[in-house]
């Protein structure tokens, strides 16, 4: 990698943070000396890029600065274009258009029209039910509500075929192979619960909005689920813990079921 494609891969890493990074952190990427990594920095700067930070700080690029249209390279369009054709096969319309445009607009704002690489980059996601697929317009609406906050009632039948009305904070949600996974707060229990959307009777929007922000909302969904999981790996063993003493790397978490703890609530 020359200095030119160097000093544009460290303005995409810049780009990707959004609290200060340091030298050594962008060295180590980029493979280069912290040294080095010293003078990229101080020659961006000298063009103009509006980075802010020091050494022994750390960097970053100034709110609202956005890089003019970039080449992409070929495993760059590849993850855009595999990630953008799985997306529109999930029966969210509003996600799967949203794909649709933001492929058209990567081809044509670019410098290079790149229509005919992003037809031919000879990848497709196998997704199963994309060919019959129908159309599920909560998805759009439970997005909807994690976005603005506001809870969402719904009618909602178990595993167990038992009926019951709830209102609920959605925290999450999870896109699977031919199902989708609501993680929510629900006030009827107090409690996180996760909901499969199939079984989802009805649901309607409300004016309430969340007892606490969806930022805190999923901080505690994580550490309860990641609770939830240790305790069951643990507990048919004899080594589980109390919560407060249970500890487990966030990289090792397995995808969460329906319910609480993989139990139907």
């Amino acid at each position: 990698m020359d200095k030119t494609e160097r000093l544009f891969a460290v303005m995409d890493a810049l780009r990707r943070h959004r609290r200060p990074v340091t030298a050594a952190a962008l060295a180590e990427e980029q493979g280069v000396s912290v040294r080095t990594m010293y003078r990229d920095v101080q020659t961006l700067i000298g063009l103009g890029a509006p980075i802010d930070g020091e050494a022994g700080v750390g960097y970053m690029l100034k709110p609202g600065f956005f890089l003019p249209p970039l080449m992409f390279s070929a495993e760059e369009l590849e993850a855009l274009v595999l990630g953008a054709r799985w997306v529109g096969a999930q029966p969210d319309d509003g996600l799967s258009l949203a794909a649709q445009n933001a492929l058209a607009k990567i081809a044509t704002a670019s410098p290079e029209d790149l229509r005919d690489r992003i037809n031919d980059t000879g990848l497709w996601p196998m997704a199963v039910w994309s060919r019959n697929k129908k159309p599920m317009p909560i998805l759009g609406e439970v997005r909807q509500a994690m976005r603005t906050e506001k809870a969402l009632t719904i009618s909602y039948e178990d595993e167990g075929r038992n009926a019951s009305e709830r209102t609920i904070w959605p925290v999450q949600l999870a896109y699977y192979e031919g199902k989708q996974v609501i993680a929510a707060w629900c006030c009827l229990r107090g409690a996180f619960r996760n909901f499969r959307t199939d079984r989802i009777i009805a649901l309607a929007a409300t004016d309430q909005r969340y007892g606490k922000r969806r930022a805190v909302l999923e901080r505690e969904w994580r550490d309860s689920w990641q609770h939830d999981r240790w305790f069951e790996r643990h507990s048919e063993t004899g080594d589980a813990v109390p919560r407060e003493s249970a500890h487990e790397d966030p990289k090792e978490r397995p995808e969460p079921s329906e319910g609480k703890g993989g139990q139907p609530d």
